[in-house]
């Protein structure tokens, strides 16, 4: 029987099967509404979402970014940059990435890229 009534620490279904999965598993991760509604961009058709770097502390290797689509800005760690340059990680730059929790069960960016630059229009 489900008791509704149990603080959870404010995680959601999707958050509590990722901390069961790990953080880089999500090949079996359920679609959540709100990745759902996120597939009107056509940008992100494997989960990845987008935003920008808020802070990034070069010396301790972490920061945050904002997602495009609102709400709070989320932890990322320089060891889960994927693609590009570390250099390249200052407030402003535009970035993609994943959600999925860092070691200690927090929502973090996993598999953080940074996209090549748009070609100039001609």
């Amino acid at each position: 029987m489900p008791s509704d009534n149990q603080p959870t620490g404010e995680l959601s279904d999707a958050d509590l099967a990722l901390i069961k999965q790990g953080v880089g598993d999500k090949s079996s991760r359920p679609a959540t509404p709100a990745a759902a509604t996120g597939d009107a961009t056509g940008e992100a058709p494997s989960g990845e979402q987008s935003g920008s770097v808020v802070t990034y502390f070069e010396a301790k290797g972490f920061g945050f970014l904002r997602p495009d689509d609102g709400g709070r800005d989320i932890f990322f760690h320089v060891s889960r940059l994927a693609e590009g340059l570390a250099t390249d990680l200052r407030p402003g730059a535009r970035v993609l990435y994943e959600l999925g929790m860092d070691r200690t069960g927090k929502m973090a960016a996993s598999s953080l890229r940074i996209p090549p630059p748009a070609a100039p229009a001609e």
